[in-house]
């Protein structure tokens, strides 16, 4: 039994691996929603793809775990909906995460984007969810886990390093691979240096990865490894 399986066997609940449609001819965009704590680069990088026509989602809500997130503002800016859950005032992550799968059912959502999200997620949100809570990960997974992944890279002198986005669980930074791109890290390059061509991976490939979702392109295999469909292109 999987991690989602049995995540979903211990709310009761029946486990369904979701899926969208197969097929790029799909006219309705995926709904997700986005979770923050930070500066909200990366939904920026989506909110500007979703205006610009190159990719078939719509973000039906921003959740932010701190209030002071400038990504509150982006939403904002982009007539989005927000929410914010402060760990102040949510102090148990299992009360916030069912807040937040509540209003993510409530507005349709498909999948949950986590960008930049400081907080596990857990089962409430997990059992509502299976295998479509997305994260990213500044690092080619399974090295370098946790909240300082860049900095640990480069404190390490690894000549590869990269981005990785995988569907959560449970466990803190692991989950099935959907995509990773490698980094080749220059001599010279500084901590900050690689910070910025880690961002501008980000900020393509996990697009990429959505629109895959949209696109129904991507599968968990009993094996819990993740197959892709290759792309189809539009008439």
């Amino acid at each position: 039994m999987s991690a989602n399986e049995q995540t979903a066997a211990a709310e009761g609940l029946d486990f369904v691996p979701y899926t969208r449609p197969t097929g790029t001819d799909t006219t309705e965009p995926l709904k997700i929603g986005v979770l923050i704590s930070g500066s909200g680069t990366n939904l920026q990088a989506l909110i500007d793809l979703i205006a610009a026509g190159k990719l078939n989602a719509s973000i039906e809500l921003v959740v932010s775990s701190r209030p002071s997130a400038k990504g509150l503002q982006r939403a904002e800016r982009a007539g989005i909906q927000t929410l914010t859950l402060s760990k102040d005032v949510y102090a148990d992550p299992i009360a916030a995460d069912e807040i937040i799968a509540h209003e993510l059912l409530e507005r349709g959502c498909e999948y949950v984007v986590m960008a930049g999200y400081m907080r596990m997620v857990h089962t409430p949100l997990l059992a509502a969810f299976p295998n479509r809570v997305v994260n990213l990960h500044p690092a080619l997974l399974p090295s370098f886990t946790g909240a300082h992944a860049i900095d640990d890279a480069f404190t390490r002198g690894v000549k590869v390093t990269g981005v990785t986005v995988h569907f959560a669980n449970e466990i803190y930074d692991n989950g099935p691979i959907i995509a990773q791109r490698a980094l080749a890290v220059e001599e010279g390059w500084d901590v900050d240096t690689l910070e910025e061509h880690i961002h501008a991976i980000e900020h393509v490939l996990y697009p990429e990865v959505v629109q895959m979702l949209a696109d129904g392109r991507v599968h968990v295999l009993e094996s819990g490894k993740v197959a892709i469909d290759p792309a189809r292109h539009r008439a």
